[in-house]
């Protein structure tokens, strides 16, 4: 039938950037391809969490004291601005990749983001100043870490065939995702070994990464010069980074209030953020070459895709930041560990999840290559909600096993979504948007980790601020603690009491150690008070409430993902290279398409233009 040259395996098609026309993709160059962006994405997703985990050592290493209010800030803004820059510039390095090349800003992104690691791994200060050090670096290195995530399921898609699409991308994207969880177990070590190890980690292994993908990898997908949208630009980044910006003053406390989602500067910057994304999809609509292709999202598959995408990212932020909060704040305490070795073995407890996106991600990504993503992708978010309900069932003082059953499940139904998804939001678009396509799901995607910690915070400082004052009053005057000063330490914000025993303090230690209180209490009551197990064993109680208000919402989020999977239709494929004898003659702004197992067998839609 009449393919064009350009689709087909091994044809030259169009030129590249300079007029040079990209090279032949050969069988060995697609693994090359797999194992270099697999080995970027492992690199970038885990540097989105070790540090989480690592908080405890590197408020001490930087002597920053983890009871001051002002320095919930700090901690604040080394998780979220991280996840906040990639989720605003994904979209926007996808569409310089589709314009300018993908391997190009690819490769940029490796040397970007391994200088970015051996600043973080120097910072000279300490206290405030140390904190913005590692603050405004991560966020240097995010950038390197956009580039990387925005132009790898796109040099994925060039590479390989429509046949072995999902299993390629499975691969990619389950090694990605499973690094959010590598990563709290790697930090678990390196942190009890030292603190700069955190990040100097990633030093060895970009340099590594940067030498082989300037070496091996070659311009082979469709690229064009086209005008830079500036005012899409400028007004995505504004809106976006505004939105994430009120969520994160938004878990603070305000005023007499526990959170600040009643502040005016809140309430202003997420108005103000909604404001500026509908004059950016305006603007979208209006320009000729705009950055963010609104008219993909006609495509059903392209849509559902990034909803369920967005949907499980959002729980599946919930879930990893609660997991550590519960393991290092309470139950590890709980058991006699002390806060100084609690982020390894929360590492190390965690690992069933991680093997569960292992061991499902693979298989699924494989298995929809043949029977289509759509029964894998929404079976995986099932499991995933019959997980958390699991986790609402547990007691805070959970029998391990059955715990590590629960989350290996979780790990399980994440990993069977996750490859599928990826393949069929990408196989969906025309070859030449696959970079913006690309930046577009990880937006999305990263998107749903930066709400994620606003939305699962502020419920669960609110469960805890409705019974924790009750119970910590109460547990305080048992033990011969004067009423006025315990009703002041319970009327703390619990956004401080929960951080403070999240970085491995005593906050009833510390403040009564302040008001020189301790001097004038029997020594027994000073040991109970003080010892390791008395406060995770008093917010036990508030902290099961916000628990399952928590976990309720990540179950609701999993369940309307799984609709918007089953939602999306049957697979087809864009442009495709090898859909045999019943590919369609290609028409301008047409898609070709061939009856592949699991797939649609009717025409793909035409490309609608976003203008």
């Amino acid at each position: 039938m009449g393919e064009p040259a350009a689709q087909r395996e091994g044809s030259a098609g169009p030129a590249a950037p300079g007029g040079a026309r990209p090279a032949r993709p050969g069988d060995r160059y697609k693994w090359v391809a797999l194992s270099n962006t697999t080995l970027s994405m492992t690199m970038a997703t885990i540097d989105g969490s070790i540090v989480i985990i690592s908080m405890p050592a590197i408020f001490r290493g930087i002597r920053l004291d983890p009871t001051a209010p002002g320095n919930i800030g700090y901690l604040l803004w080394m998780i979220i601005g991280y996840l906040l820059v990639t989720a605003v510039l994904v979209v926007t390095l996808g569409r310089l990749g589709d314009m300018f090349g993908r391997v190009r800003i690819y490769n940029l992104g490796f040397v970007v983001f391994t200088l970015a690691s051996v600043a973080l791994s120097l910072d000279p200060l300490t206290g405030g100043p140390g904190a913005l050090w590692l603050i405004l670096w991560r966020m240097a290195q995010a950038c390197g870490g956009a580039m990387l995530m925005a132009n790898s399921a796109a040099i994925l898609t060039d590479a390989f065939p429509a046949r072995q699409r999902g299993m390629a991308l499975g691969i990619n994207q389950i090694c990605g995702i499973s690094g959010q969880f590598v990563g709290l177990m790697l930090g678990g070590v390196l942190a009890a070994w030292d603190w700069r190890a955190v990040f100097w980690v990633n030093v060895p292994i970009g340099v590594f990464g940067t030498a082989w993908s300037y070496r091996k990898l070659r311009e082979i997908g469709p690229a064009r010069r086209a005008r830079v949208d500036w005012w899409g630009n400028l007004t995505f980044a504004a809106g976006a980074g505004l939105l994430l910006v009120a969520i994160t003053f938004g878990i603070r406390p305000y005023g007499q209030h526990p959170t600040g989602w009643s502040s005016p500067r809140v309430i202003a910057g997420l108005a103000a953020g909604v404001a500026l994304l509908a004059v950016f999809c305006l603007i979208e609509t209006r320009v000729a070459e705009p950055m963010f292709r609104l008219g993909l999202f006609r495509i059903r598959a392209f849509a559902a895709g990034n909803a369920a995408s967005l949907m499980g990212s959002i729980a599946r932020g919930g879930l990893q930041f609660m997991l550590i909060v519960w393991l290092q704040g309470i139950w590890l305490p709980m058991h006699g560990y002390d806060f100084a070795q609690t982020p390894l073995r929360a590492g190390i407890y965690m690992l069933p999840l991680t093997a569960g996106f292992l061991i499902a991600g693979p298989v699924s990504g494989y298995l929809s290559d043949r029977y289509g993503p759509r029964p894998f992708a929404t079976a995986g978010l099932l499991v995933a909600a019959a997980a958390f309900a699991g986790l609402l069932l547990l007691p805070v003082d959970f029998p391990y096993w059955l715990f590590a059953l629960v989350i290996l499940g979780n790990g399980l139904g994440s990993g069977l979504f996750a490859s599928p998804n990826t393949s069929a939001i990408m196989s969906s678009v025309p070859a030449r948007h696959r970079g913006v396509a690309s930046g577009m799901r990880s937006t999305f995607q990263n998107s749903g980790m930066s709400l994620s910690i606003g939305i699962f915070f502020s419920l669960m400082i609110a469960g805890l601020a409705s019974d924790l004052p009750r119970a910590l009053g109460a547990g305080l005057r048992a033990h011969g603690v004067p009423a006025g000063l315990a009703a002041r330490i319970a009327h703390l914000p619990p956004v401080s009491t929960l951080f403070a025993s999240f970085l491995g303090d005593n906050p009833i230690g510390s403040l009564l150690r302040s008001s020189g209180e301790l001097a004038r209490l029997p020594r027994a009551d000073v040991a109970a008070l003080t010892s390791r197990r008395y406060f995770p064993h008093l917010i036990s109680g508030p902290f099961h409430h916000g628990l399952a208000v928590v976990f309720g919402v990540a179950i609701g989020m999993s369940l309307a993902g799984a609709l918007a999977s089953l939602l999306r239709g049957g697979q087809f494929y864009y442009d495709s290279p090898d859909a045999g004898a019943g590919i369609l003659p290609a028409r301008a702004g047409a898609a070709t398409m061939g009856p592949c197992p699991g797939t649609s067998t009717a025409a793909a839609p035409a490309e609608t233009p976003s203008s």
